[in-house]
């Protein structure tokens, strides 16, 4: 049965978002291609109509996740005067440590994209954009090295959640969570 393109297309959105949640959350192992497309509210024998591959769906999941990511950053950015603060704030924070299936791909995902060639690419663009945008928006005590401390504010930030969210203590997590918070943003 054909149904019409408005249809197919909303449909591979709610796939695409669902993918891009529990990617997040469970990681490209731990969400199957049935999961998804159960929280999608459709039939695993749909996804092939939408996708080629399960490395297909990650690649398109991935590039999702970073357009959402991209769209807290921006709104963050304009909704504030000091965006840099906000974003550390916002980034380095427990809302987004406890809720990885809606937050950052870069914590996320980051140690499975260094192992999986399907992802890599949209990956790499998302970390490209994000950067350009730290650089654009955020005010930087020295512009003319306003890229490398946005590399530095990303990696550090980035490597904290991942660390926040692994280690069983809370106030440790907490702790790495404000320490580096406040480290960046003398930046």
């Amino acid at each position: 049965m054909r149904y019409p393109a408005s249809e197919t297309a909303k449909k591979h959105e709610r796939i695409l978002k669902e993918a891009a949640r529990l990617f997040r959350e469970r990681g490209f192992d731990g969400a199957g291609v049935a999961e998804i497309m159960e929280a999608a509210g459709l039939t695993h024998g749909a996804f092939y109509a939408h996708f080629t591959s399960k490395d297909a769906l990650q690649t398109e999941a991935v590039e999702r996740a970073f357009a959402q990511a991209n769209s807290r950053i921006y709104a963050l950015a304009t909704n504030t005067s000091d965006a840099k603060q906000a974003f550390l704030d916002s980034y380095l924070g427990r809302a987004h440590r406890n809720h990885a299936q809606d937050g950052c791909p870069m914590a996320a995902l980051g140690p499975e994209i260094a192992r999986s060639s399907a992802a890599r690419k949209p990956f790499t663009q998302g970390v490209k954009h994000i950067l350009d945008g730290m650089v654009s928006r955020f005010r930087w005590k020295r512009k003319g090295i306003a890229r490398r401390n946005a590399i530095h504010v990303l990696s550090a930030a980035v490597g904290a959640v991942i660390l926040a969210r692994a280690v069983d203590d809370p106030r440790f997590s907490d702790e790495i969570l404000a320490s580096v918070r406040d480290a960046l943003a003398s930046l």
